[in-house]
């Protein structure tokens, strides 16, 4: 068996629009809509680090400063925190702030796909492994999916994806894989398949926005044909890849909250308050009564 090369290294593509919440994103970013007091892309750039990731590859476009910006220094923030006392803030901070020379940029200069934003990271990436985060998937519980899928990447090695099970009328709702044979922390992936009719999905394991991919990938994504949206489709790229390499699945045991919806951006706001100890007891009160009050004017309508 060959030996399994470290992943070091992680691309999160952040080159999108946003379009499903406008007005909030014509001027910011979707990605530094926050979650409670954290921007999405911090809570994938977390679960990298947990995860062993040493240097992340941010695939951007125009108008995303306000990201580079976050994850840069702030000395006049610092200083003026500081004047203030607010020491907390000020380690919170410096906890978040990447090492010099552990982030980089490129470019994605079209809205060609998912595929073509990871394509676009190949010089970056080299000739080796690498993890992708989707930063609108948000990972809830004991800790990330990307370190359960560094788990089984440690066993298996090739090509791993994280998924998570779904209603089986909801499959054509996702990227549906495949259920081989069983081995630690998950299992053989025997097919891929976008948006399946429910009656033909070979499973209800869906793909939550986790990978670790072999860089094989970038030359098929080099070639490969626009499929569905005129895009350049990763889910194609993998199907192709797995020709000659293995595919292994990951189940997370958390939930990944797509904050890429309205729905899911909410509903991970409340999660996550929730989870908060300093905040979590009053908003589960809130909550609650927001439930009742809503419970109430269903019941009178």
């Amino acid at each position: 068996m060959d030996r399994i090369k470290t992943v070091r290294k992680a691309v999160i593509p952040v080159a999108g629009n946003g379009t499903r919440f406008l007005p909030a994103t014509k001027a910011m970013p979707k990605e530094m809509l926050t979650v409670v007091d954290r921007p999405v892309v911090q809570y994938a750039v977390d679960e990298a680090r947990e995860a062993g990731i040493e240097h992340i590859v941010f695939v951007t476009s125009r108008n995303k400063q306000a990201i580079e910006d976050h994850f840069d220094a702030a000395p006049e923030l610092i200083t003026s925190l500081s004047r203030s006392g607010k020491d907390a803030q000020i380690t919170e901070l410096e906890k978040m702030l990447p090492a010099a020379g552990s982030v980089s940029f490129t470019r994605q200069q079209a809205p060609l796909g998912l595929g073509h934003a990871v394509w676009c990271a190949r010089d970056l990436i080299g000739d080796e492994p690498f993890a992708l985060l989707l930063p609108d998937m948000i990972s809830y519980g004991a800790r990330g999916c990307m370190a359960g899928l560094m788990d089984l990447y440690g066993d298996v090695g090739g090509n791993v994806v994280g998924v998570e099970q779904c209603a089986p009328e909801e499959a054509s709702k996702y990227g549906i894989v495949g259920m081989g044979q069983s081995v630690r922390h998950g299992f053989a992936v025997t097919g891929m398949v976008e948006k399946p009719r429910a009656d033909e999905a070979p499973s209800n394991f869906y793909l939550n926005g986790r990978y670790i991919l072999q860089p094989e990938i970038f030359d098929i994504l080099a070639h490969q044909p626009r499929g569905a949206g005129n895009e350049i489709q990763l889910t194609d790229g993998m199907l192709k890849l797995s020709d000659d390499q293995q595919f292994h699945a990951h189940p997370y045991e958390g939930r990944t909250f797509d904050c890429g919806s309205k729905q899911g951006f909410i509903e991970a706001n409340v999660a996550f308050a929730l989870s908060r100890d300093d905040i979590g007891g009053l908003v589960f009160e809130s909550v609650r009564e927001m439930v009742r009050s809503h419970e109430g004017r269903i019941r009178l309508a």
